[in-house]
């Protein structure tokens, strides 16, 4: 009975697209943010069948749900393309993202209605700074506070529009909250970058517990100015720009 009501309902075969869907999804962004797909690249749909394991309707839906992520171009003949980046729009990118947060860091504390509200982002704080600098035991623990702090973040904001906006400009993997963490680790100053990053963590909380609109917009902003001079170093330091997510989709003039 309950493989028929199954049946009848057609729950099974939903799920099953829905995963290739996803899978074709995943898959294909992987593979553009390994540089699988160089800039300016067509992508053929064929050849992504039997690669990742979907048929063509579930990888045609992944590619246009990439490109309206803003990492495909849709080609006026038809089909995609692998967009690429000048590194002043990878910039401006970190910065409408910091736009974003600032205003979600404004929102906050406008909206906050308890101060235990704050107490997770709080707690990342504490987490975080209990950290001894990046390493390689620590740095996972550090990307997965640093996110959840984010997202928090924008919790607290209370907009589902302003949600809708930062994930947006976040879906281009340099633009994202934790994209420089990595590259920050093995920069010069890594370890004052830090301190930097998490004393803003600790002053947004802050200023949102006090009620300071303009001054957590203010240090949520500088705070994503952090990570754009990361950006600005990592792109004459091969090494440090190979650990930035999407970076094989940066033009990086060779003079």
């Amino acid at each position: 009975m309950a493989k028929q009501q199954s049946a009848v309902s057609g729950e099974g075969p939903q799920r099953s697209g829905d995963s290739q869907i996803g899978r074709a999804f995943i898959g294909l962004r992987e593979m553009l943010l390994h540089g699988e797909l160089a800039r300016g690249e067509r992508i053929s749909e064929l050849p992504l069948v039997a690669r990742l394991g979907a048929s063509r309707t579930p990888i045609r839906l992944a590619l246009e749900r990439l490109a309206h992520m803003g990492l495909l171009d849709v080609l006026a003949t038809g089909g995609f393309a692998v967009r690429g980046f000048t590194p002043a729009e990878a910039r401006d990118a970190i910065e409408l993202r910091g736009v974003l947060e600032g205003t979600a860091a404004r929102f906050a504390a406008e909206r906050l209605s308890d101060d235990a509200e704050l107490d997770p982002l709080r707690q990342y704080c504490r987490q975080m700074e209990a950290l001894e600098g990046l390493t390689i035991d620590t740095f996972a623990a550090y990307m997965d506070l640093n996110e959840s702090f984010h997202a928090g973040l924008v919790d607290l904001a209370k907009s589902e529009m302003l949600r809708r906006a930062i994930a947006q400009v976040g879906s281009l993997p340099f633009a994202s909250a934790s994209a420089m963490v990595f590259p920050t680790s093995i920069l010069p100053n890594a370890g004052a970058n830090l301190v930097i990053a998490n004393d803003h963590h600790r002053s947004i909380v802050d200023a949102i517990g006090q009620r300071q609109g303009t001054r957590a917009e203010g240090i949520a902003r500088e705070h994503a100015f952090v990570a754009r001079r990361v950006l600005a170093a990592a792109m004459s330091d091969t090494n440090a720009l190979s650990r930035v997510p999407g970076a094989g989709l940066i033009h990086v003039s060779a003079t």
